[in-house]
């Protein structure tokens, strides 16, 4: 697929997660866990692409993705949840977009390190990182909403 049409699918799909999420949405296991699931999937399917994956790669890929996962963690703790017409609510809050900058920061600093120990640039798929982000944010948010008493969202059909 070619790179920047991947890019903008992916730059596109975040925004609109973000969006409703500043909103404020019904939380449903779909909304939850799709988008990071296919981040996630694209990620390691191009890590597959990578002529040249080292053990160092690997190493680092590894501590990434529980550093992104545990950042992303984090994020789903400062989201509101809220009932709202009978079911479970998220919204990111202002403490959220605080985590949002420090993940970056600290994400930015992990990637020079990775990249100064011999990490290849392949080996370090956006898709990935976003992906399992929002997979510790979703896991996190997912936990919360199950001990809140509070339902989740019905699906909405397609």
């Amino acid at each position: 697929m070619n790179p920047w049409l991947l890019t903008t699918i992916i730059v596109a799909l975040v925004v609109v997660i973000v969006i409703k999420r500043l909103i404020g949405e019904p939380v449903t296991l779909r909304d939850l866990f799709a988008a990071p699931v296919i981040l996630t999937g694209i990620g390691i399917w191009s890590l597959t692409k990578v002529e040249e994956l080292t053990g160092t790669d690997l190493a680092w890929v590894t501590a990434g993705t529980l550093l992104g996962g545990a950042l992303g963690a984090l994020r789903g703790a400062t989201i509101q949840l809220t009932g709202k017409k009978g079911a479970l609510w998220q919204r990111y809050t202002g403490r959220t977009f605080l985590a949002v900058i420090a993940s970056l920061v600290v994400m930015a600093g992990f990637g020079v390190l990775a990249a100064k120990m011999g990490m290849h640039e392949g080996a370090r798929p956006l898709q990935l990182s976003l992906g399992i982000s929002f997979l510790g944010e979703s896991l996190v948010v997912g936990r919360r909403g199950m001990t809140s008493g509070i339902p989740f969202a019905p699906e909405r059909s397609s």
